[in-house]
């Protein structure tokens, strides 16, 4: 009886398990894509994202290069394609397909003329030759002037070292 039982079970579980796979395989193509910012500069990065691609897919548009999605664990793809640096400024289309379902989704998003700002180069950057020649010009003058002043002292305190 027991053995009923546990057949029972194990059939019950496997019908479970069979009758969710086909769900659970099938794919309506990208849903839910966002691109972030919508306004971006020339040479400037964009944030794809979308959910339903669960093999990947590619990005393409006028204004980059074809651009893998790439899936993490939970289903979510993302894609940072970079904009042209000579893409003409306007608005441009961008479509999203998966690499398993042969439906397009396509998003706009505007280029701007301009570089945006070179910031974050702190500390990666080496000085430049004037600057250097500057900063031993004052290492050197520092020197001169305390050897000078140490020198003088000891004479000032009455020839007794």
């Amino acid at each position: 009886m027991r053995a009923s039982r546990a057949l029972a079970v194990a059939a019950t579980a496997g019908a479970a398990i069979g009758l969710c796979a086909p769900v659970a395989l099938a794919n309506n193509g990208p849903t839910n894509v966002t691109v972030s910012p919508t306004r971006v500069h020339q040479g400037g990065q964009l944030a794809v994202s979308a959910m339903g691609c669960g093999h990947g897919g590619t990005v393409t548009s006028n204004a980059f290069p074809k651009t893998a999605l790439t899936v993490n664990p939970s289903g979510h793809s993302a894609a940072t394609p970079r904009i042209y640096d000579h893409a003409t400024p306007g608005q441009y289309n961008l479509a999203v397909k998966c690499s398993d379902h042969s439906m397009v989704v396509t998003r706009t998003f505007t280029v701007v003329r301009g570089r945006g700002s070179q910031g974050g180069l702190g500390g990666s950057m080496a000085p430049s030759s004037t600057e250097m020649a500057i900063g031993g010009t004052l290492v050197a003058t520092a020197a001169v002037g305390g050897g000078l002043f140490i020198s003088r002292r000891r004479r000032l305190s009455g020839g007794k070292v």
